[in-house]
């Protein structure tokens, strides 16, 4: 996508892994619209690939957006969309629970949406600092939110793969939201829990700097096969460079 100032280039990839035979997560690029996202349909539910899969398809049609706002209420619209429908399917095939994670990130000119439900992730890296943008819906989370639990003990924590918020579980989304502004040299990450379970927050800092976006997708993929890889795994990397720059950011900022 192309804004006033800069162009986002970006990559992406998902693998089944290690140990399951289904891949459930689905992403999403589309540079032109200004969207990237990653669903993460729900483990050890019915039809979790049919609940990534319908949030993606309702995105493809998308289109182009005349402001940050329309992004905005164009991307809302097509997430209650998919929403109903995943309720409709549930209704329609024994009352099963079919339901998804999402995360993404909006960009319309200079200005950035993230908005998210579940665990899924996004990152972003700016001066070589990088930030968790989004807060996982989750039991574990709140957990840490409350003091009942250290970021270190969350990491062995039994429920740790419970998830408090999700597409096609409530009539009514409550999704998170953090509006910025881009600038120059910015990477955003974004992840399903299947990366940060094999990646610490070290590892996918060090993928992305001084790396083409694809590149440290790939990277993060191995990473996570070498480690096991328990779960599905899909990553998006969006680096925001000046026209006509062909060099990974991370390289400019090294």
């Amino acid at each position: 996508m192309i804004g006033s100032t800069f162009v986002f280039d970006s990559g992406s990839a998902t693998h089944q892994g290690r140990v399951r035979a289904l891949n459930e997560d689905r992403i999403l690029a589309e540079p032109a619209a200004g969207l990237w996202l990653v669903a993460d349909g729900m483990g050890g539910h019915n039809g979790g690939e049919v609940a990534s899969g319908e949030i993606v398809s309702q995105m493809e049609t998308i289109g182009v957006s005349s402001s940050a706002s329309d992004l905005h209420a164009r991307f809302v619209d097509r997430l209650n969309r998919a929403n109903q429908a995943l309720l409709t399917y549930a209704q329609d095939h024994q009352g099963g629970t079919v339901g998804s994670t999402v995360a993404a990130i909006l960009i319309h000119g200079e200005q950035y949406r993230c908005l998210w439900l579940g665990d899924s992730r996004i990152y972003r890296v700016r001066q070589h600092r990088m930030e968790q943008l989004s807060r996982d819906h989750s039991q574990v989370q709140e957990l840490i939110d409350s003091g009942v639990l250290t970021a270190e003990e969350a990491l062995n924590f039994a429920g740790r793969n419970v998830i408090t918020r999700a597409v096609g579980v409530q009539p009514d989304l409550d999704i998170d939201i953090v509006y910025g502004v881009v600038e120059l040299g910015d990477c955003y990450i974004l992840c399903s829990d299947g990366l940060t379970a094999h990646c610490t927050d070290a590892d996918i800092l060090n993928a992305v700097t001084g790396r083409m976006s694809q590149s440290a997708c790939d990277l993060l993929i191995e990473h996570t096969l070498e480690r096991g890889a328990t779960d599905n795994v899909s990553v998006i990397v969006i680096n925001c460079r000046a026209g006509g720059l062909t060099v990974p950011m991370g390289a400019l900022l090294a």
